[in-house]
């Protein structure tokens, strides 16, 4: 894991001369004198689900859909040999110089048999045993014994800080080659449920509704679930069988004691490890850290004995002098030293090797790799401590690493190991930071190392406070470096918490630009995940960030990922636009209809003698919420424009009827003459309405309806409306000779009396209607404010209208042309009055 030596397949380093990387030669004895060209970004394209991700570590990553070319073909299945070899890299690394004798399984046959019966049935197994019982040893025996009982062969997996979810992905990469794909959770649950493997899970943390899940989106594999009695147990009508590991018994701890120390006791040893067999109940662990102490013990009198003999100092790797007694006899340990036998174990241990203990206590019992040892100890030799550690069962294999075996991190915190806890967290994350960043790591070597980077953070956030002016914040410094590279080897897990450790190092530190890059980040994690709401409300977030800090490129990534979203949910943008910048929904509002509707160009024309009334229907404008603020002075110019439009299409309609009401007269008498006094609704411009009446309290303007209108002044000179109590004439049928049917059953008929108009600001002033010579020239003087596109029998027969432009101030404000309605053209009711079609 040197950094400084990189191999030719990672990030595409193939040795190709031409890699803007390619260094010149150095020296080698002056390998820091080298110049080099500044390395590039490490962005990395993958397809996650329907999206196509590239994760950029300077701007934040960029997602789209994944376009049809793009889109990986269906993964296959790796062989036996690839499987094999992925199976011997997922293992734990040797330690170097470790010399400990090699110990087999004891008192373990029953439990072992039992369980391959049951994998070989293909039932599920959960073995349960407390912490330091020999789960691993165990299941390290079963992977040999069912290797050939399945056609996926044993898939060993950890479950250590891992969810069901997440170990659903490790079983589908663990089977499949599917090199930077994630498929969706529609897909990975097709392809986990095609293998057909028996799976190994050690340090499951999870039961339950958890575990049921697992078992039941896999159901060609046989699961053996091993875990400790404080995880939940299985569902009541889960299929899984429960296998209980104890202790040993006392002869099978003796016997393990003898072989850790590679020699017979003594009285005195077999006694002390009865009582220790007592004390431990019987945990293998235990006699396995006393064969341990055994041995030290042996050393430390070997080197005793050659001191009296040579004459010479034996250098010995104790860290405080011991007494011995007569014959330089070193006593057994105590009884609590066997049972809690950490802190004296490791006071006889090197000082790398305590040094790396107390980076493992810094960072909640994580063992960092032995590659990163010598830089984190200072000590170029310090990658030998594992070794050591490893053969005193200070520590345990976890996985691909290595962790604090169970109990050894309160045994050190309570001997004085955990004093400096911050400043070897924050030395560790100096370290990871500095080698996460580094161009020749690849992200799978990160993702090894998720959980101490993870430790390194968790206890450095908290106890965070704002740097210096001049100084950078490590926390945030690691966050920014390994969360893309988390992203990048699909540890999506680990790539959550970094984000969100990230996002409060920086709010903690006053960096809005690293809150906002860590924001978008999450924000993009939400929409692969299908989280829509967090996603949109994450990427506003770092939007505004962005925006204050005036960065253009941040900020076009944002909004893209913020249109995807969008675009996904099906709802608005809902993000205020910044000074300079579109409306997001402006280009939409451009092409809605108007609050009325768009009228007809050119309707269809009905004929003069059709005694029935065309009455327009007007769809009510449906609510928009605030166009006025969505819109601004553009929504307000958009409407201005509509409505004169509409005005000069209602003029161009309004000229064809006056034509067709001047050739349907029979008697060619000049239309201009017909012209009622009556005002007309685009002759007030200057009252702010826009050229239309403002209805009255009671009017429905926009239901098509009949709606009161000033009529014409009655017998006291006043001018009524609909609201009066005197009721209007109507269009309904009259037994009256005169054709028309008068107000509380009095006929109609036309009036002689000069009638005026009422002045107006813009009108001329009023005159009087000249009587006509025949009733059946009377015009109809009702003045109506909606546009009507054809003649109308009716006298009074008029709709709204509610909106007008400015156009319709240079059309005719109202018409009345007398149209024959009969043969009989003498009588009043031989003649129907053309409704007055305004704008």
């Amino acid at each position: 894991m040197d950094p400084n030596n990189r191999g030719p397949e990672e990030y595409g380093h193939d040795g190709d001369g031409d890699s803007p990387r390619q260094r010149p030669p150095r020296d080698p004895l002056t390998p820091d004198f080298g110049q080099s060209r500044p390395a590039l970004a490490r962005t990395v394209q993958l397809v996650s689900g329907d999206y196509l991700l590239t994760v950029n570590p300077v701007d934040g990553s960029e997602i789209e859909v994944c376009p049809p070319g793009e889109r990986p073909s269906r993964p296959r299945k790796l062989s036996a040999t690839e499987r094999a070899e992925l199976d011997r890299a997922a293992k734990p690394p040797v330690p170097a110089g470790l010399n400990r004798p090699a110990l087999h399984l004891l008192a373990r046959q029953d439990e072992r048999e039992r369980l391959v019966r049951l994998l070989a049935r293909g039932r599920s197994v959960r073995l349960t045993g407390p912490a330091g019982s020999g789960r691993t040893s165990l299941l390290d025996l079963l992977a040999e014994d069912c290797s050939d009982l399945a056609p996926d062969g044993v898939i060993r997996l950890t479950g250590f800080h891992r969810t069901a979810d997440d170990l659903l992905y490790d079983l589908f990469y663990a089977v499949f080659d599917a090199p930077l794909h994630r498929p969706a959770r529609d897909e990975l649950l097709g392809y986990v449920r095609e293998i057909g493997a028996v799976v190994i899970l050690d340090d499951v943390e999870f039961g339950g509704a958890a575990l049921d899940e697992l078992l039941d989106a896999t159901p060609e594999c046989a699961f053996l679930v091993a875990t400790t009695p404080d995880v939940p147990a299985p569902s009541a009508d889960s299929a899984i069988e429960e296998v209980f590991l104890s202790g040993l018994d006392r002869a099978g701890g003796v016997e393990l004691l003898e072989r850790g120390v590679g020699r017979v006791l003594t009285e005195e040893e077999a006694n002390w490890a009865g009582d220790l067999w007592f004390e431990s109940e019987g945990l293998p662990l235990r006699f396995v850290q006393a064969g341990a102490l055994l041995r030290q013990r042996d050393e430390l009198r070997a080197s005793a004995d050659a001191f009296d003999e040579f004459g010479v100092f034996q250098e010995t790797q104790v860290d405080a002098p011991f007494e011995a007694g007569d014959g330089h006899d070193v006593p057994l340990p105590s009884l609590a030293e066997g049972a809690a036998p950490a802190a004296l174990l490791a006071t006889r241990l090197s000082d790398s090797a305590r040094a790396a203990l107390r980076f493992a206590v810094a960072l909640d019992g994580e063992v960092p790799h032995q590659a990163h040892l010598p830089a984190l100890v200072g000590d170029t030799h310090a990658d030998a401590a594992l070794g050591e550690l490893l053969g005193c069962a200070l520590v345990s294999p976890v996985g691909s690493r290595y962790r604090l075996a169970a109990g050894v991190q309160a045994q050190l915190e309570a001997a004085g190991y955990g004093t400096d806890t911050e400043a070897k967290a924050l030395a560790a994350a100096r370290h990871y930071a500095w080698w996460a960043g580094h161009p020749s790591v690849t992200p799978e070597r990160v993702c090894a190392e998720a959980d101490a980077v993870l430790a390194a953070l968790g206890i450095l956030v908290p106890a965070a406070v704002p740097p210096a002016e001049d100084e950078e914040s490590v926390t945030v410094q690691l966050a920014r470096t390994a969360a893309p590279a988390f992203a990048s080897g699909l540890h999506w897990s680990a790539w959550e918490q970094t984000l969100q450790l990230g996002a409060e190092a920086a709010q903690v530190a006053g960096d809005g630009g690293e809150r906002a890059y860590f924001r978008h980040e999450l924000g993009v994690l939400a929409l692969c995940a299908d989280q829509l709401d967090r996603a949109r409300s994450e990427l506003e977030a770092s939007i505004g960030l962005r925006g204050a800090l005036a960065d253009k490129r941040g900020t076009v990534a944002g909004r893209r990922a913020l249109a995807l979203v969008s675009d996904r949910s099906g709802a608005p943008l809902g993000i205020g636009a910044t000074a300079g910048e579109e409306v997001p929904d402006a280009r939409s509002e451009e092409s809605q209809s108007p609050p009325g509707g768009v009228p007809t160009a050119f309707p269809p024309l009905q004929s003069p003698f059709d005694n029935s009334t065309l009455v327009t229907n007007r769809v009510p404008a449906a609510p928009v919420p605030n166009r006025k603020a969505r819109g601004g002075l553009k929504g307000l110019a958009r409407r201005n424009l509509v409505a004169a439009g509409a005005g000069a299409l209602l003029a161009a309609v309004l000229g064809t009827v006056v034509t067709l009401g001047a050739t349907t007269n029979p008697d060619n008498d000049d239309p201009s003459t017909k012209v009622g006094p009556n005002p007309s609704a685009s002759q007030g411009l200057d009252d702010g309405s826009l050229g239309a009446d403002v209805p009255k309290n009671g009017d429905e303007g926009d239901t098509g309806e009949a709606t009161s209108r000033p009529t014409d002044p009655g017998p006291d000179g006043t001018y009524g409306t609909s609201d009066d109590p005197t009721p209007t004439d109507t269009a309904e049928p009259s037994d009256d000779p005169s054709g028309t049917k008068g107000t509380g059953g009095t006929s109609s008929s036309p009036s002689k009396t000069p009638t005026t108009k009422p002045p107006s600001s813009t009108s001329k002033p009023p005159t009087s209607s000249t009587p006509s010579e025949t009733p059946s020239q009377t015009p109809s003087e009702t003045p109506s404010t909606t546009p009507s596109t054809t003649p109308s029998t009716t006298p009074s027969t008029s709709t709204s209208d509610s909106a007008s432009g400015p156009a319709s101030s240079s059309a005719p404000a109202s018409t009345s042309a007398g149209v024959p309605g009969s043969s009989d053209a003498g009588s009043p009711s031989a003649t129907g009055s053309a409704s007055n079609a305004v704008i």
